[in-house]
């Protein structure tokens, strides 16, 4: 794969908010492995999405440049998400390929850079690739082989099949590992909170077609699991992403309105004591806002490609 790599200039970028834990050892595997070792990745970019704990710290230390996604975006509206932090990611980035990987991945190999980007680096008709994998869900009645992906197939799976059935054949559509071409990816919006791998795939599939996108077996991912009424909201924000690009096709008549509003109950305090009082209501706003397509701030950006977050 070096061979193939030639002059192409290849990032990875880490979107984290409070991932001191899991960090660390992923950018040091990867600077290990395929900086020094095989000089395969020219930069590791981590993006501090307005961390609470020592993850620049741990980031810093493990030999990644850490960019902060506040100075990045300074000056335009404030947003928030993991598509916001991606987005800042690729505007730091100075590579012509860019790998995204999530930075909560523990037991992390390096064959999930090296999966990534081989179709891209061997195959000039590739423009985007999607890992799949495993993703066992390890609870207190033991582990569920491929239990981790309920969002995917309760909300994405559904939706891809529906809408957009030539999509259905990727395993994992929202998987947080995968890489595109720099050239490609600065043409599309990324969407501020978790339809971020949703929208990509959709506006992606309008841009190059379904022959311009791959996917690769990268085996087993093991990461921290959300609770239920997380993965509530992240399907909502799915749906909500969904929805705004089938108004943009043309295939409904009504758009979104500017703020959604998810209603969700949960098991109060005080349940014992008052069990009128057993269901607290939570309220959240899971509407989603977009970052444009990257070329059309490059100038912008481009004064801002080589700061840290220091």
């Amino acid at each position: 794969m070096l061979g193939a790599k030639g002059e192409t200039r290849v990032s990875v970028v880490l979107p984290a908010r409070n991932e001191a834990t899991t960090v660390g050892p992923i950018v040091s595997t990867i600077r290990r492995y395929l900086v020094q070792d095989v000089p395969l990745v020219d930069e590791v970019i981590v993006v501090d999405s307005r961390s609470r704990d020592d993850t620049v710290a741990v980031a810093t230390a493990a030999g990644a440049r850490v960019v902060s996604q506040d100075r990045m975006t300074r000056g335009l509206p404030r947003l928030a998400g993991k598509g916001d932090a991606l987005w800042c990611g690729l505007a730091a980035a100075s590579g012509d390929v860019v790998a995204f990987v999530d930075a909560d991945l523990r037991e992390f190999s390096p064959h999930f850079i090296t999966g990534l980007l081989g179709p891209l680096l061997t195959d000039p008709s590739v423009a985007f690739v999607k890992g799949f994998y495993h993703r066992p869900l390890i609870g207190a009645a033991g582990v569920e082989q491929d239990g981790g992906g309920r969002v995917t197939e309760l909300m994405a799976r559904p939706l891809f099949n529906l809408f957009w059935p030539e999509l259905a054949g990727f395993i994992q559509p929202l998987a947080g590992e995968y890489a595109g071409r720099r050239a490609v990816l600065e043409q599309v919006p990324f969407v501020s909170g978790y339809g971020v791998e949703t929208a990509l795939l959709i506006d992606l599939f309008d841009l190059v077609g379904l022959d311009g996108l791959a996917q690769v077996d990268l085996g087993e991912r093991l990461h921290r699991h959300q609770d239920t009424e997380a993965l509530g909201r992240m399907s909502a924000q799915i749906l909500y992403t969904a929805w705004s690009r089938l108004h943009r096709q043309g295939r409904v008549a009504d758009p979104l309105p500017p703020t959604g509003l998810l209603t969700q109950f949960r098991r109060g305090a005080a349940a014992q004591e008052r069990p009128h009082l057993s269901r607290e209501v939570v309220v959240t706003d899971v509407s989603v806002q977009e970052r444009p397509p990257l070329y059309e701030l490059r100038d912008l950006m481009r004064d801002r490609q080589h700061e840290y977050v220091a």
